[in-house]
């Protein structure tokens, strides 16, 4: 099992974990790397300081079903199914559902079957950022969009997708048109097709700056907006300014800080922290001003509210079925096995776009 010793990782032989009722053990099959991973390789102190380390990290797995607890009904052992490894959030902390491991314990409105005709490797792509854009459009307070449905019905309004060709655009934009929302999205020309494939309306290029704000803006001109999903460092500050300007919802739902270059070193740490808490402060005054809300989004909240279970339960496996819901962006299978994680790891550091490391 892959464990985090402070900022490296080794592969330790543990005794198979304990489960309880309402509780699943899946074996893993395919595990997908997330940013998100390496940022807690190197800070684990100052992202999940409630963790003692050492822990076993990892979000995305999927893999078929070996043990069902008491109270189980949805599932049986031999389903094939993705899940949500939630061990990091403050209110679980718990090992047994890391994603870096063999077996991994899983909750079952965080978990979803999926039909042969999805590969292992596709699937374990979803569920961190199928969390946070469902956390983004659907909790109550944030975009409060309608739970999405396989057969939806449309609302009349446009959501606005900065930061296209992201995990957690490619699942927002599709989740969005689930809840039967139009998306305008932003990416780099070459992902283009793939997001209008995702079902986005339209697509922009957010590299035509001065032009880019305006451009969007003038997308939205006849449109009603339901406020905007964003992704990316110096995707707030825009999204604030194209919503000021647009009738409808303004709320930004973000997903990533706008902050300097993470810190590589102990004394890198003090400017850093006053580089981040500056950019936050100017993005509120910002927001203030031109009367846009923004709030960062916390992925696992679905842990503690009823927006696992619609997305977990009561949509994703008639979505899989019917082929309205696919796994997005594609993966690229670094290598098998646990041993391949600190590769993966230190590949999505360098940067990805539309698509996924996995082992």
């Amino acid at each position: 099992m892959f464990l985090a010793l402070q900022f490296f990782m080794k592969i330790w032989k543990l005794l198979f974990f304990l489960f309880g009722e309402n509780e699943i053990v899946v074996k893993n099959v395919a595990i997908a790397i997330n940013a998100y991973d390496s940022i807690i390789q190197t800070a684990a102190n100052l992202v999940v300081s409630w963790v003692k380390l050492p822990f076993i990290l990892g979000t995305d797995i999927a893999g078929e079903v070996v043990e069902v607890g008491k109270g189980v009904t949805r599932f049986k052992i031999g389903d094939r199914v993705v899940g949500y490894a939630i061990a990091l959030d403050k209110r679980v902390n718990r090992a047994s559902e890391g994603g870096f491991q063999q077996y991994t314990v899983l909750r079952p409105d965080l978990t979803s079957t999926i039909p042969e005709s999805i590969l292992y490797e596709s699937a374990c792509v979803l569920p961190l950022a199928l969390s946070t854009a469902a956390c983004g459009l659907f909790m109550k307070d944030y975009l409060a969009l309608p739970f999405p449905s396989a057969s939806p019905r449309s609302s009349g309004k446009t959501l606005l997708v900065r930061g296209g060709s992201t995990s957690v655009s490619c699942n927002g934009i599709q989740l969005a048109r689930a809840a039967g929302c139009e998306v305008i999205a932003t990416a780099s020309p070459k992902n283009h097709d793939y997001l209008q494939k995702l079902g986005a309306a339209e697509v922009l290029d957010y590299n035509t700056s001065p032009t880019a704000v305006r451009d969007i803006q003038a997308a939205f001109k006849d449109r009603t907006t339901a406020g905007a999903i964003s992704i990316g460092t110096g995707s707030l500050r825009k999204c604030i300014d194209i919503l000021a300007r647009c009738k409808g919802n303004k709320f930004v739902a973000y997903a990533t800080l706008d902050m300097p270059p993470f810190p590589k070193g102990a004394l890198d740490f003090p400017p850093f922290l006053a580089g981040t808490v500056s950019k936050m402060l100017a993005i509120n005054i910002r927001s203030a001003t031109k009367g846009v809300h923004a709030k960062m989004i916390n992925g696992s909240d679905l842990v503690v509210n009823e927006v696992g279970k619609a997305v977990y339960e009561d949509f994703l496996p008639q979505a899989f079925e019917q082929g309205s819901f696919v796994p997005a962006p594609e993966p690229q299978v670094v290598g098998r096995g646990l041993g391949h994680v600190q590769e993966a790891i230190d590949l999505v550091a360098k940067g990805v776009s539309a698509k996924k490391y996995c082992i």
